[in-house]
């Protein structure tokens, strides 16, 4: 899979191979590569210059990014041709190449902040925010400099439409008029249990594990007495029943792994205090 984003991106260019964790790891590698960069003038920071408000912009930097499968090799072009076509026949197949390719850049991009401790980095990248997406194959020196042999574009209208009609219905941008205008201030929760959706997401079982812990306590708090509706108060209800669920998988998160019950467990909590929020947005707007 390759992707081309605007702008550079926070990992250095070059080759990063990726291994799983485990026995019989795979091994995946990512290739990065920046284009169109402004030349990197001197460190010293200078006055502001003039600037003309109306005068063209300068063309963007242009990051590639490669998620480039090690493993299972074809062993001649006839084959990969296949797997191609069928690959872009089927819709599904496409999504998980995508999201397996996307997975790839988001896990560096997550290591690049940890290594750099920077809480600002950017450390998570959409398939809907790519100019291009093309799945294609090539021998290991082609794909080793972002090359194909053979390339698809892939288009992302399907899957960016199902997600702005689920924004559209939540009306985000009334919200962030309200947020930004002092009408408004977040609820903890939210911010607490959008990290912990980004972690489950990405894999981090046991970051999301402590998170949806004090994300659901303070969902409880803050979002009881929210709604006078019925299934608000049984969903409260049920979180309530199930908080120590919660608080069992971050003391186990703290000591290791977490079992596919536990994990499991997570994903159901945070599935349902993502239902209770969403219901409060779609109720009150």
């Amino acid at each position: 899979m390759q992707f081309d984003f605007a702008g550079p991106l926070p990992l250095a260019d070059g080759r990063y191979l990726a291994r799983d964790l485990g026995p019989g790891a795979e091994e995946s590698v990512l290739v990065l590569q920046t284009t169109g960069a402004p030349l990197a003038g001197a460190r010293r920071r200078r006055r502001p210059k003039r600037a003309d408000a109306d005068r063209d912009t300068k063309p963007l930097t242009l990051t590639r990014a490669t998620a480039i499968r090690a493993f299972a090799p074809f062993a001649e072009d006839s084959a990969a041709d296949r797997w191609l076509d069928e690959a872009c026949e089927a819709e599904d197949t496409v999504d998980v190449l995508v999201d397996e390719g996307l997975e790839l850049l988001n896990r560096a991009l997550h290591a690049q902040a940890i290594a750099s401790a920077n809480p600002g980095s950017r450390s998570e990248l959409s398939a809907e925010g790519a100019e291009r997406i093309l799945v294609g194959y090539g021998s290991g020196e082609e794909t080793a400099v972002g090359r194909f042999r053979e390339a698809r574009q892939v288009d992302v209208a399907p899957r960016a439409s199902n997600r702005r009609r689920r924004e559209e219905e939540l009306r985000p941008q009334e919200r962030v008029a309200a947020m930004l205008g002092g009408r408004e201030r977040p609820d903890a929760c939210e911010t607490l249990l959008l990290r912990a959706r980004a972690d489950l997401n990405a894999g981090r079982d046991r970051e999301a594990a402590l998170q949806l812990r004090v994300g659901l306590e303070a969902l409880l708090v803050e979002m009881k007495g929210a709604l006078s509706d019925a299934g608000h108060d049984e969903d409260m209800g049920t979180l309530s029943e199930r908080r120590g669920e919660a608080g069992e998988a971050a003391n186990a998160a703290l000591q290791g792994e977490l079992s596919a019950e536990q994990r499991q467990q997570v994903e159901d909590l945070l599935k349902l205090s993502e239902r209770v929020l969403r219901r409060r947005r779609v109720l009150k707007g």
